[in-house]
C-alpha cells in the first residue's frame, strides 16, 4: 500500500491537477480569502492621520512594534482595521489550552467529542472578544497621546474615537477569525497559519529591496548582506530537514486465525516527528510576548518611567526579551506536543488492535516507552526552535536586519508552505484513487 501511494505521488502532474475540480475550487477560495485579508490591511481606522502613524512606526520600527507590524502584514504600520490581526484569537486559544490542563470542566468538554469541541470554540471566541477589546482600548488611548512633526495622530480624541476604534478593531479580528475558519473548512491548509503567512510573505519582496537599498547607500555592508542571505538559506535548509525528520518506532501485529486462513503478522511504523509542535510554539510565544508590549510601546514616552524601562528591556536583542522568548518557545514546544500526542491513548489503541512494540510489553510499559522517546525528541525540537528563532533576533538588533529575514518569520513561511503543499498532494492523491476505483467498477460491470 505504501509503495503504491508513493508511486501515485510521484506520478502527480499538471494533468491530474487539471482534472481535480474540487481541489481547484478550494485553491481559488483560499486565494480569494487571502486577497480579502490583504485589502483589509489597507483600510485605515476612522479618525486618524495615517501620515503621523507611519512616521511614528518608522521611528520605532526597529523595536517591538516592527515585529508586531510584520505579523500583521503591515496593518499596524497603516493602523488599519486588521491592525491586531489574528493574534488575540491565538492568545485566547493559548489560554483555553492552558485552562484544559487545570480546569476539570474544560478537560471534560475535550472528551465529549464534537459537542465539547464546539463549546470550547465558543468560549475561545468570547475570550477573543474580551482580549481584543482590551487591546483596542489600549491602542486608542495610545494613539490619542501620539504626535509627530506633522501633527497629532488623532484628529478628534475622546470617547467617541475610543469606542469607534474598539468596535472597528474587534470587528476586524473577529472577521479574520471567521475567515481563517472558512479557509480551513472550504480551502486548502490551516486558515489561521495562512493568514499569518500571507502577512509575512506579502512584504518579503519589499524587505529584500529595502535591504539591497541599505547596501547601496552604505547602511549595511555588502559582506553582511551576503552573509545574511546565506544564513537565511541555511535556516531554510535546516527547517526543511528537521520538519521532515522522524523517529519511526516499529510496531508488530501478531498472526491470528480467522476461519481457515491466517491473517496479520504485518509490521508498520509509528512516526514521531522531532518537532511535533510545528510552528505553534514561536507563534504562541510571539503572541504572548508581543501583544501586551505593543500597548506599552504605543504609550511609551507618555506614561511613567517604569513603563518606559520595561519597554526598553523588552527590545529585540535585549537579554530579558531573549530569555522570555526562548523560555516561552521551550514551554510551548513541550506543552503543545503533550496536547497533540497522548502516549497512554496511543498505547491503548495499539493494544486494542493487537499491535505491540518489539521488546516492550503492551499497555503501561508501551506508554512509558513512547513518552520516553517523545520527551527526548521534544528536547531536540525545542532546542531547534529556540536556536532558529533566537539567533536571527540577535542579528536583527545588532545589524538592523529586516524582521522578515528572522528565524520566526522564515519558520512560519517554510512550515506553512510545506503543510499546504502536503495537503494539496493529499487531495490529488485522493482524486487519483477515486479515479482508479471508478475505472475498476466500470471494468467489473463490463466483465
Amino acid at each position: 500500500m505504501a509503495s503504491a501511494a508513493e508511486q501515485l505521488a510521484a506520478n502527480i502532474n499538471f494533468g491530474a491537477f487539471a482534472k481535480a475540480t474540487e481541489l481547484k475550487k478550494r485553491i481559488w477560495f483560499t486565494l480569494g480569502a487571502l486577497i480579502v485579508y490583504r485589502l483589509g490591511t489597507y483600510i485605515p481606522l476612522p479618525g486618524i492621520d495615517a501620515t503621523v502613524i507611519r512616521e511614528i512606526i518608522d521611528r520605532q520600527g526597529g523595536g517591538i512594534l516592527g515585529m508586531v507590524n510584520m505579523f500583521s502584514g503591515g496593518a499596524l504600520g497603516r493602523m488599519a482595521i486588521f491592525a491586531l490581526n489574528i493574534m488575540p484569537y491565538i492568545s485566547a486559544s493559548i489560554i483555553m489550552q492552558l485552562m484544559s490542563a487545570v480546569s476539570p470542566h474544560i478537560e471534560a468538554l475535550k472528551k465529549e467529542g464534537d459537542t465539547g469541541r464546539k463549546k470550547i470554540n465558543q468560549y475561545t471566541r468570547y475570550l477573543t472578544v474580551i482580549i481584543t477589546a482590551l487591546q483596542a482600548y489600549g491602542i486608542a488611548v495610545g494613539l490619542e497621546g501620539m504626535s509627530s512633526s506633522v501633527g497629532s495622530a488623532v484628529a478628534d480624541p475622546g470617547w467617541f474615537f475610543r469606542i469607534t476604534t474598539i468596535v472597528t478593531l474587534v470587528g476586524g479580528t473577529m472577521f479574520l477569525m471567521w475567515l481563517g475558519e472558512q479557509i480551513t473548512a472550504r480551502g486548502v491548509g490551516n486558515g489561521i497559519s495562512l493568514i499569518i503567512f500571507a502577512g509575512i510573505a506579502a512584504d518579503l519582496p519589499s524587505a529584500l529591496v529595502g535591504t539591497l537599498e541599505m547596501g547601496r547607500t552604505g547602511a549595511l555592508s555588502p559582506f553582511l548582506i551576503v552573509l545574511m542571505l546565506m544564513m537565511a538559506l541555511v535556516v531554510i535548509f535546516v527547517i526543511v530537514f528537521v520538519e521532515r525528520a522522524q523517529r519511526r518506532i516499529l510496531v508488530q501485529y501478531p498472526k491470528r486465525q480467522m476461519g481457515t486462513r491466517m491473517v496479520g503478522g504485518d509490521s508498520s511504523h509509528l512516526p514521531l516527528k522531532i518537532n511535533s509542535a510545528g510552528v505553534i510554539p514561536p507563534i504562541f510565544a510571539s503572541a504572548l510576548l508581543l501583544m501586551p508590549v505593543t500597548i506599552m510601546s504605543l504609550s511609551a514616552g507618555q506614561g511613567p518611567q517604569w513603563l518606559n524601562d520595561i519597554v526598553a528591556y523588552l527590545q529585540h536583542g535585549q537579554p530579558l526579551y531573549l530569555a522570555i522568548y526562548v523560555s516561552l518557545i521551550v514551554f510551548f514546544a513541550f506543552f503543545y506536543t503533550a496536547v497533540v500526542f497522548n502516549p497512554t491513548e496511543t498505547a491503548d489503541n495499539l493494544k486494542k488492535y493487537g499491535g505491540f512494540v518489539p521488546g516492550i510489553r503492551p499497555g503501561k510499559n508501551t506508554a512509558d516507552y513512547l513518552d520516553y522517546v517523545l520527551t527526548r525528541l521534544t528536547v531536540l525540537g525545542a532546542l531547534y526552535l529556540a536556536v532558529i528563532s533566537a539567533l536571527p533576533e540577535i542579528m536583527i538588533s545588532r545589524f538592523a536586519v529586516p524582521f522578515y529575514f528572522g528565524g520566526t518569520s522564515l519558520l512560519i513561511v517554510v512550515s506553512v508552505t510545506m503543510d499546504t503543499v502536503a495537503q494539496i498532494q493529499s487531495h490529488l492523491l485522493a482524486h487519483q484513487y477515486e479515479g482508479l476505483v471508478k475505472k475498476a467498477k466500470l471494468r467489473g460491470r463490463r466483465g
